[in-house]
């Protein structure tokens, strides 16, 4: 089948994202004379007002980006800590067996603003004004309400009345649900982002210290005061049917910054594949490339049986031993050169067979003992509402009938440079927590994703890091830049990604063919957010699996989940031609509203 879309060739930039705005308004920053980071920057603001079901202000950012002329990556970490006063007697204190996937109890500091700040600080050219100007264009003026946007505040309207008051304030009109394709307004968010440039330019005139004003302004100033004030003004419902307070305090914000640290990286023949730190799932994705290292995936056939079963084999070990391994390597050690060892993944490689194996298999690298804990129990009620039974799903996703679901949002970018980047950013969706109605946005809910085990890289922890799913990749060849991608979707983000680039390495599809081939993963390990679901043994593959390859996967011992055609995932890829003669951009079709613009 050919692709629906072409791959995009320009010369001076291009840009890949989750909304077709966000990708105009990086390309606007190019076009303008700035650079791949601008771009990103003012794209990832723009996706806070047009897909706010997917993330917000208030949410987290994972990032890697590749300047020109080095010859390496930087990981830039935006995930906010857990508050200082938490701790895993927090939650048996409130009689509470996991931690709520909803409200303000899994409140961690809001990172998303600060990581956007760091990268413009360091990599970008523009000022804020500047980047931030489309996105208060949009959230002032307005936008056409997603469809999916338009469905999640219906059916979580009666929560907003009833409880979430300040959700109300911000994504209902006059009491009422907005229609999907009507123009809808964010005035409080676009106030937020106003406020923020004027303390800024108030401060200097100097560009980078401006960007450091407008962190303090954040962290240190109204921002932080104003969730401050809101933490403390009561207790909200959350999923678990009953009110809590938050924990997050002024303090926890104003002692926070983000992180900037050399990309752990594996090399795959010609390629170097550069990701986000064990503080996120990104390293599994280069234990997945260790695994598939000793396969011949060409031979197979891209979408055989024989390579769709050895791929989902790999993952499931990468997988377990994220599992098993990872969490904030500022807490404990995390052995990252162990779990990437040639000799330690040969020896995984070798637990590869014929048939499939359904069972969670971490390894023991450098001869340490595995550890992993037993899956939380929610402490959920049992639902007497629709809004009530989303709540207790950690996941952004409205759950409806279909098995396909996506969340997140990514956006990649590069220019003529040379520079190029790829971020993930999430958290703070609408459904996540009450919004603060003076600043337009609610807080993220990353705690949910922290084991209340003792013992565990992941386990709580006050002032650490909750383990994210977000995973950017950028890929050299050769050295050069070629390749930043990402896609939303939680858990399964380093299987769809992987998909798309060994379409590329392995089979020598163009970028825009690697998107849209017929798309899958296992749902084996337990997910990260409430309730932790898991299904072992079960393959999704979107219906254009030929049903011969699936009739084989259930010969090999797989139980192969059919969902609808183009719905697993939204890869969005920006790079370079071979020769370096142009820049390229792609998207996938899935979702209907991820677009790729190169000019």
């Amino acid at each position: 089948m050919p692709p629906a879309k072409p791959e995009l060739i320009g010369t001076t930039g291009a840009v890949a994202s989750t909304h077709w705005l966000a990708s105009a308004a990086g390309m606007r920053m190019l076009a303008d004379g700035g650079n791949a980071f601008d771009a990103a920057a003012a794209a990832g603001f723009v996706l806070q007002v047009v897909e706010p079901h997917f993330n917000g202000l208030g949410g987290d950012l994972s990032l890697v980006a590749h300047q020109a002329g080095r010859d390496d990556v930087q990981a830039l970490c935006a995930q906010g800590p857990m508050p200082r006063a938490i701790s895993l007697g927090t939650f048996a204190d409130l009689g509470l067996r996991s931690i709520p996937g909803s409200g303000l109890l899994p409140a961690c500091v809001p990172g998303a603003f600060g990581g956007w700040m760091r990268l413009l600080a360091e990599f970008g050219t523009k000022r804020l004004a500047e980047v931030l100007e489309p996105a208060i264009g949009y959230a002032d003026k307005g936008f056409p309400l997603l469809p999916e946007t338009a469905r999640a505040i219906d059916t979580l309207a009666p929560l907003f009345r009833a409880e979430w008051h300040g959700s109300e304030q911000v994504y209902l009109k006059g009491g009422d649900a907005p229609a999907a394709g009507s123009r809808f307004r964010n005035p409080a968010l676009a106030n937020t982002y106003q406020r923020l440039i004027k303390a800024a330019e108030s401060a200097s005139g100097a560009r980078e210290a401006q960007f450091r004003a407008a962190h303090d302004a954040f962290y240190k100033g109204f921002v932080a005061a104003e969730i401050s004030e809101f933490l403390e003004s009561g207790p909200m419902l959350d999923a678990t049917g009953r009110r809590h307070r938050g924990l997050l305090t002024a303090d926890d914000l104003a002692d926070w910054t983000p992180s900037v640290e050399t990309a752990p990286s594996h090399s795959y023949g010609p390629y170097q594949v550069f990701k986000p730190g064990p503080w996120s799932q990104g390293p599994v994705f280069l234990q997945q490339l260790a695994l598939l290292d000793g396969f011949d995936l060409a031979r197979m056939g891209q979408g055989s049986a024989e390579y769709v079963h050895t791929v989902i084999e790999c993952t499931k070990l990468a997988m377990a031993d994220r599992e098993a391994w990872y969490g904030d390597p500022d807490f404990s050690e995390v052995p990252l050169a162990g779990l990437l060892d040639a000799e330690y993944n040969r020896q995984r490689r070798a637990l590869v067979g014929a048939q499939a194996d359904n069972t969670l298999r971490p390894g023991t690298p450098g001869g340490r003992t595995s550890f992993l804990p037993d899956l939380p129990v929610p402490d959920d009620p049992d639902a007497d509402s629709e809004w009530m039974s989303q709540l207790q799903n950690g996941l952004p996703t409205i759950l409806q009938a279909t098995k396909a679901k996506t969340d997140t949002v990514t956006v990649t970018a590069v220019d003529r440079h040379g520079n190029m980047v790829a971020a993930t950013p999430s958290g703070g969706w609408l459904k996540s927590s009450p919004a603060i109605g003076g600043l337009g946005f609610p807080l993220g809910t990353r705690g949910q994703c922290m084991f209340l085990t003792e013992g565990h890289p992941n386990s709580l922890g006050p002032g650490k890091r909750p383990r994210t799913t977000l995973s950017p990749s950028v890929v050299l060849r050769d050295g050069r830049p070629f390749v930043a991608f990402g896609t939303p979707g939680g858990d399964r983000q380093d299987q769809w990604t992987m998909q798309f680039f060994l379409n590329v390495a392995d089979f020598g599809l163009d970028f825009q063919s690697a998107t849209e081939t017929t798309a899958f993963h296992t749902d084996q390990v337990p997910a990260s957010f409430t309730p932790h679901a898991h299904r072992p043994g079960v393959l999704v593959a979107e219906q254009t699996c030929p049903p011969e390859v699936v009739a084989e996967l259930r010969a090999r011992g797989h139980e192969v989940d059919l969902v609808p055609a183009y719905s697993l995932g939204r890869v969005c890829a920006s790079g370079f031609t071979d020769d370096h003669e142009f820049v390229r951009a792609a998207a996938s079709p899935r979702g209907r509203h991820a677009y790729a613009v190169a000019e």
